[in-house]
């Protein structure tokens, strides 16, 4: 009990830029013994080239926390909207470290 009167309250602050967000329909990751590497890609049909948007890195500890938020977001969503079906399934084969498809490659 002692711990959880020390916690400190974080304020974090959104900014109007960082609060417009950014697109991505396809993301890449991969990692090193100490970093995991997110990339967040946009890809447009007929585009010669897509541009990373965001890269966010983080520890292997932060990157497991995450996976768990999301798993937990996931299902919440489901439960309240129904299964997401998958057009296009994680194919870890597919060259992109078993990163989200290409939608426009079927």
């Amino acid at each position: 009990m002692a711990n959880e009167n020390n916690k400190k309250e974080i304020k974090i602050e959104l900014t109007p830029e960082v609060a417009a967000g950014h697109y991505s329909n396809l993301a890449v990751i991969s990692h090193s013994a100490g970093e995991f590497y997110l990339d967040f890609i946009a890809v447009t049909p007929n585009a010669p080239q897509a541009r990373v948007q965001s890269r966010i890195i983080m520890t292997p500890e932060n990157m497991k926390n995450l996976l768990f938020a999301i798993r937990d977001n996931v299902q919440k969503y489901e439960k309240t909207f129904g299964e997401i079906t998958q057009k296009h399934p994680v194919n870890n084969a597919n060259g992109n470290d078993g990163g989200i498809p290409n939608p426009f490659m079927a």
